[in-house]
């Protein structure tokens, strides 16, 4: 059996093509939208992509699986579990097969077994993979947002990305009883979750990137609830906000990704179109920070090409305007396409280069944390941009709660000469706010740039 692991940084997302070497036969499971790593992996092992499949409808990131069939020639399979109102809507346009629970997926000498778990999403599947060739146990399941390490998939995403109310507690009580299903597979089978470290899909999950059911079973908490009523209070109890765009990914992916095929990268944009790419769509500017606070375009969106820019990006742009990029090379205003593109932002109509940055620029004031009572006193309103776990555990007396992702609609009232100092936990998210808030127009606004890190120890 042949094993490739494939892991986006920045969705914190796996995927994984399990192949027979014997048959040259290959499945990938969950592929991201680029579709370029599979088909790479295809040339390297000598395999044929020859099935396609999915755990379940994504909220994170537009699903790859409708591309890489159609590229491939492959054969789609997609969950036909989970009732009437929860269906793939563009399985039959597509010709897809449609899996139940109990189906078995054979290629040579390599079996998976089609396990439906419900809890995170109602049609979700789990793979479990047995290499036939060496033994009849199971060796893996591919666990999609069922099972990861250390937590498992939040059931609440579809109420609260998707709308689809009175789904909630529903959910955990499938998720609870999907766990009680795992009872009869062995200690030793090997987990390859869907996602790690920094995914909105759950709340704690673990960065190491496989584990065993039996070290789950030893140390993740959702296998150690007494009941089920238990497990329903403490999976849905502080699960984060889901990400704006998470609703907008569960239609694309129930409808059906468009395929893009061979995508040309961003083509160059003249200086003379900047004026009206800022008055008609969203400019992007995707330079570090500091070269960013220096000196840029007003009314440009700072979302730098750090780990975090797709969550970012999904919060504070909008699907129905064209997007521009200024970029300091082809090569980053192509990263940064490829990186909307995997959560459908794909309105990008071309890239500036860095001479639009003459003539009246703007910068960003910055400040020191530590003056953030002396700022209050003086009338300045301090906004704390971070998310509400890290604002429960400790924040600056006076300081107001407004996340980054919402501030476009919370402080949308706002009068626009209001004085303001805006801050995160270390600096990343308070440069984009400073941005966005410009943008929005608001005229006096300081960067407390060490954040909340720098204010703690003082």
């Amino acid at each position: 059996m042949l094993i490739r692991r494939f892991y986006d940084d920045r969705l914190a997302q796996a995927s994984y093509l399990i192949g027979c070497q014997k048959t040259g036969e290959a499945i990938v499971i969950d592929p991201s939208r680029d579709i370029a790593p599979y088909l790479a992996a295809e040339q390297e092992e000598g395999i044929r992509i020859t099935r396609v499949t999915e755990t379940h409808i994504h909220a994170d990131f537009v699903s790859g699986a409708r591309e890489l069939a159609a590229r491939t020639g492959a054969t789609l399979f997609l969950s036909a579990e989970g009732g009437t109102d929860w269906q793939y809507a563009y399985a039959k346009e597509a010709g897809a097969t449609l899996l139940h629970d109990n189906d078995v997926i054979t290629m040579g000498g390599v079996r998976l077994d089609v396990w439906h778990t419900p809890g995170h999403t109602p049609e979700h599947l789990a793979f479990i993979v047995t290499d036939m060739a060496r033994s009849e146990d199971p060796v893996a399941m591919v666990s999609g947002d069922f099972v990861f390490v250390g937590d498992v998939g939040r059931p609440d995403l579809l109420e609260k990305a998707a709308k689809v109310m009175g789904t909630m507690e529903a959910g955990a009580r499938d998720l609870y009883r999907s766990l009680q299903r795992t009872a009869s597979l062995p200690d030793h089978l090997q987990i390859w979750p869907g996602h790690g470290a920094g995914s909105a899909c759950g709340k704690a999950l673990g960065a190491m990137p496989t584990s065993t059911l039996g070290y789950e079973r030893r140390t993740n908490w959702a296998f150690s609830m007494p009941d089920e009523a238990s497990f329903v209070r403490a999976v849905l109890e502080g699960q984060p906000a889901p990400p704006r765009y998470f609703g907008t990914m569960k239609r694309i992916n129930r409808e059906g990704a468009p395929v893009l095929g061979d995508r040309a990268a961003p083509a160059p944009l003249p200086a003379s179109a900047l004026p009206a790419a800022l008055r008609d769509g969203v400019v992007i500017d995707l330079r570090p920070a500091t070269e960013f606070a220096a000196n840029h375009v007003c009314g440009t969106i700072h979302l730098p090409l750090i780990k975090a820019f797709t969550t970012w990006a999904g919060w504070l742009l909008p699907y129905d305007q064209d997007i521009a990029l200024i970029a300091p090379s082809a090569a980053a205003a192509a990263e940064g396409q490829r990186a909307l593109a995997s959560i459908g932002l794909d309105r990008v109509v071309g890239a500036f280069g860095l001479d639009v940055l003459t003539g009246t620029l703007a910068s960003t004031a910055r400040g020191d944390i530590l003056q953030a009572p002396a700022m209050l006193a003086a009338g300045r309103r301090v906004i704390d941009l971070r998310n509400v776990s890290e604002w429960d555990a400790g924040h600056i007396p006076g300081a107001e709660f407004h996340p980054l992702g919402t501030i476009d609609e919370s402080l949308a009232d706002v009068d626009r000469a209001t004085p303001l100092a805006i801050h995160c936990q270390a600096g990343t998210r308070s440069a984009i706010g400073a941005s966005v808030l410009e943008r929005m127009g608001f005229r006096d606004v300081i960067d407390l740039t060490a954040g909340y890190a720098g204010w703690r120890p003082a």
